[in-house]
């Protein structure tokens, strides 16, 4: 967990002006995570396998947060049936680690354009 946090650290901070505000490495932190930050947050990566609980879970509690920003899954597990769940759940993008990352980048380099 702590490798792919250097590894998501480093991606963005080669984008540009990213901030990270958080990680967490269970569902459970993320939900409390996103309670104690309401509109701390414009980007949320989500990871589908977590040390606790799934990313599932933490899509839709992002979607309701005050003033959420955008929710990106970024996972191994990007099937296409996943994939659809994780839209109908709320998420705005899902990317497979393996073969989706330069489309990842590119849609976090859109999000800098855009603020």
């Amino acid at each position: 967990m702590k490798q792919m946090q250097g590894v998501m650290q480093d991606l963005l901070s080669a984008l540009g002006d990213f901030q990270i505000a958080g990680f967490a490495a269970t569902e459970a932190e993320a939900k409390l995570w996103l309670q104690e930050n309401p509109g701390g947050w414009q980007l949320a990566v989500i990871d589908l396998i977590l040390e606790q609980g799934t990313g599932m879970g933490v899509i839709a509690t992002c979607k309701e947060a005050p003033g959420h920003g955008k929710v990106v899954v970024f996972s191994d597990y990007a099937t296409p049936g996943v994939r659809a769940h994780c839209l109908r759940l709320g998420a705005d993008a899902v990317f497979q680690k393996a073969g989706e990352t330069p489309a990842f980048i590119s849609y976090c380099a859109e999000l800098l354009k855009q603020h």
